[in-house]
């Protein structure tokens, strides 16, 4: 038996990489620990901006200190960072055994001596209760900020009947939410069937009976398909959650980070969620900071917040990656400090509008998944909220209940209290 670890950095997608990678391993070579030496220590590395490039090589140089310690025998890294930096990596960090992209997960199997197969098995270290699906591969927008294409490559929709096929294979191992992902999930289908086909995927995996929720992430608002609208409000299986990363609102800014829609069709786009799928909470992504960003275009974007009022939201302060559009022709102007008032401004409004909306919870019971058991209580979530980038609910029980068979269950639950992210409820 080999004795490895992976240790997975960045985005939910990697998450899926790392498992595919880990069932591909027959169970009985290989074991997944982390106790005493490991034959292989493996490193699923994020490569999409400064702050997550800076967390992999630091968590790649702290394996190489390991392996210099007799506590690793192969140091393995792949992933994002490595793809994109495949030539100059290999030199900074020789202790590295071998280095694959993120496109290389077969051949990665193949070097640690297995076959690779389909990718369909999963392997999940954590019981629970969801897990991420990726429904595509890859991007063919060009964002001026982004190096995802570059890293990635062009955009390649998985065919359903794999997809259900792995959906199946999860609801089998307990899996009762499907958080569906791709760098571009209202794209899905063009490259394959020539048209948008979100909403068939959403109604193939509704027919799986031990299915109970499913959720949509990363749906990129340009050409944002309306039949995926009717589903969310007519399918009690799709969450009534809507992941839309609008980036800006003023058409300046939008033009320079080539969106392809303007401030008008952004706000159509959100009257439309509203209007047609009622109760819907919308989480999007805002970029402050970028080139092109005055103080005008930032009050412009602080107004539309006010206006959105967003359940959830989140920002990152631009970052010059090199490789982009926007690296070899657009000048970042915006200082490191003036970005990170921008920012602070940003989420302290957020902040106000999410305790908000907590608060006028206080008193609904929620059909609730619950996620995990700690400190005597159930850490839960209903459909308004996403694991890991959402807030939790909190949820109290009466003395001697069996806390831990509810992990990965449904229970109902009666908000009590609302803090600015979180909530807190009584188990009924």
């Amino acid at each position: 038996m080999k004795k490895l670890k992976v240790i997975t950095l960045g985005c939910s997608k990697n998450s899926v990489d790392t498992e595919h990678l880990l069932a591909a391993l027959p169970s009985d070579a290989f074991c997944v620990s982390d106790e005493g030496h490991l034959d292989y220590l493996l490193y699923n590395t994020c490569g999409f901006i400064g702050d997550a490039k800076e967390e992999s090589i630091q968590a790649v140089l702290e394996g190489a200190q390991a392996k210099q310690r007799g506590e690793v025998g192969k140091l393995i890294v792949f992933g994002c960072l490595s793809q994109r930096y495949a030539s100059e990596l290999p030199g900074l960090i020789p202790e590295v055994d071998a280095w694959f992209g993120a496109r290389d997960l077969a051949p990665l199997v193949r070097y640690l001596g297995a076959e690779p197969g389909r990718f369909v098995a999963r392997r999940q270290e954590k019981r629970r209760g969801y897990a991420y699906l990726k429904i595509s591969e890859g991007c063919d927008r060009r964002c001026s900020y982004c190096a995802i294409p570059h890293i990635r490559g062009a955009h390649r929709s998985v065919p359903i009947e794999k997809i259900v096929e792995e959906a199946r294979a999860l609801a089998a191992k307990g899996v009762k939410e499907l958080l569906l992902i791709a760098q571009d999930t209202t794209y899905y289908g063009l490259d394959l069937y020539g048209r948008r086909r979100l909403a068939d995927v959403l109604r193939a995996l509704s027919e799986i009976p031990e299915i109970e929720w499913i959720r949509i992430h990363y749906s990129y608002p340009e050409g944002f398909p309306e039949d995926v609208l009717r589903e969310m409000a007519d399918n009690p299986k799709v969450c009534r959650y809507m992941d839309i990363p609008l980036q800006h609102i003023s058409d300046r800014v939008l033009s320079c980070m080539h969106r392809n829609v303007d401030s008008a069709w952004t706000r159509a786009l959100i009257d439309r969620l509203r209007r047609d799928v009622p109760g819907v909470v919308l989480r999007t992504t805002l970029i402050v900071g970028h080139p092109g960003e005055g103080e005008k275009e930032f009050q412009e974007l602080l107004d539309f917040v006010k206006e959105a009022r967003f359940e959830r939201l989140g920002a990152f302060k631009y970052s010059e990656e090199e490789g982009t559009w926007g690296a070899a022709h657009l000048k970042d102007e915006v200082s490191e400090e003036e970005k990170q008032r921008r920012y602070d401004a940003l989420m302290t409004l957020q902040q106000d509008i999410s305790a908000d909306f907590n608060a006028s919870r206080v008193g609904s019971v929620c059909h609730v998944l619950v996620d995990a058991v700690m400190d005597g209580k159930l850490i839960a979530r209903s459909e308004f909220e996403s694991p890991e980038v959402d807030g939790e609910i909190i949820v109290s029980c009466p003395e001697g209940t069996d806390l831990g068979s509810m992990l990965g269950r449904f229970v109902d639950v009666r908000i009590t209290e609302a803090l600015d992210y979180d909530l807190l409820g009584v188990l009924i």
